[in-house]
């Protein structure tokens, strides 16, 4: 069956980084684009970041523009976030997730991980 498993979440002094993985099976990976999404407490789910199936393409939230980085390797089925200049606003609990085109709508994502906590401290 599907699996996106999220890990690398943690507590993090705010200007600080975490590099967030997501390892993927069940699913032919190198054919989905990836994106990485969040919901802070109290929030609505938000798109973060979003790569194409070959990784040549990007995007990034303006909210995490030049602090965070969407990678990926399609050799290990996974996905990364780079976090970068974390905030406190950054706390949320981030999800992956694989959609067929890549795209900011979570509507259009077809799996999704179980979520990894990141708590950014002031």
């Amino acid at each position: 069956q599907v699996q996106l498993v999220e890990s690398g979440g943690g507590l993090v002094q705010a200007g600080g980084s975490l590099r967030l993985s997501c390892a993927a099976s069940g699913f032919v990976f190198k054919t989905y684009a990836m994106g990485w999404f969040r919901q802070g407490p109290g929030k609505e789910r938000e798109f973060v970041a979003s790569i194409s199936w070959s990784g040549g393409n990007t995007y990034q939230a303006d909210s995490v523009k030049g602090r965070f980085a969407i990678s990926r390797d399609n050799a290990k089925n996974t996905v990364y976030l780079q976090m970068n200049s974390l905030k406190p606003g950054d706390t949320a609990v981030y999800y992956c997730a694989a959609a067929r085109l890549v795209t900011a709508q979570d509507d259009e994502y077809d799996y999704w991980g179980q979520g990894t906590q990141v708590t950014v401290s002031s």
